[in-house]
């Protein structure tokens, strides 16, 4: 049986300094529950693994809570440029980012999780991305190596769990959610329900229970539906 705790509980082991992967893209398939927790913690010097920024216009919601409260002193990332706050500190120095090309951010994360050396790739090479990277070259070909991510702690989000702790997902939440599973010393989950075993089908376990240390329960999706709309019309993007 896997522990199931609050968002507040489940954060408590998170300290100033780790390195913390968080799944979901722009809101979606994000731990919303689990970011707030760790907001309101106050932890700081965080090195963050996140897909993207915040969602367009919400630099309090989702990953722009962390940016706001200055609790991320690196962030490992493909893109900031929807989250004035990210973009603000990172013109002032404030914040030292690493930007990957996504489908290289996506990969190392996985060779991370199943032990494999890094990844090699010709995305980026004679750009401002290969500065400083190293070069291999095989079969005649250069490629850029990208040494694999891996974190203390992965907040991921998904559907559904039993109550041993295997992980059925949906729609976005697909995108990072499972490789991070794989790639962190600890997982904390989100999920929207606890079923029982036998509940999920066996091909639609996404993550096995092994990698799963605690969940939680979360927003149910017409919440977190109702909850994006209303920031869209709040900032005056949807009328």
């Amino acid at each position: 049986m896997v522990d199931v705790v609050s968002a507040t509980r489940a954060v408590n082991e998170i300290h100033d300094g780790m390195t913390i992967m968080i799944g979901g893209f722009l809101g979606i398939g994000e731990p919303l529950g689990l970011i707030d927790a760790l907001a309101h913690r106050g932890v700081s010097d965080l090195t963050l693994i996140a897909c993207v920024g915040a969602y367009p216009g919400g630099s309090g919601f989702g990953v722009g809570k962390l940016a706001r409260g200055r609790q991320i002193s690196r962030l490992i990332t493909s893109h900031i440029g929807t989250d004035p706050e990210l973009v603000r500190q990172y013109i002032g120095g404030e914040i030292d980012v690493e930007f990957n090309p996504m489908g290289t951010w996506i990969e190392r994360i996985r060779c991370g999780g199943g032990g494999l050396g890094g990844v090699l790739t010709r995305t980026g090479l004679g750009t401002e991305i290969a500065e400083g990277r190293r070069r291999i070259e095989v079969d005649g070909q250069t490629y850029l190596l990208y040494p694999p991510l891996k974190a203390d702690f992965a907040l991921i989000k998904a559907h559904r769990a039993d109550s041993l702790g295997n992980l059925q997902y949906r729609g976005t939440a697909l995108n990072a959610n499972p490789v991070m599973a794989m790639a962190a010393e600890r997982v904390i989950a989100e999920v929207d329900e606890i079923v029982e075993v036998g509940s999920i089908p066996p091909n639609q376990v996404g993550t096995p229970q092994i990698f799963v240390d605690t969940l939680v329960t979360g927003n149910s999706p017409e919440t977190r539906k109702q909850t994006y709309t209303d920031l869209w019309v709040g900032s005056g993007r949807l009328r």
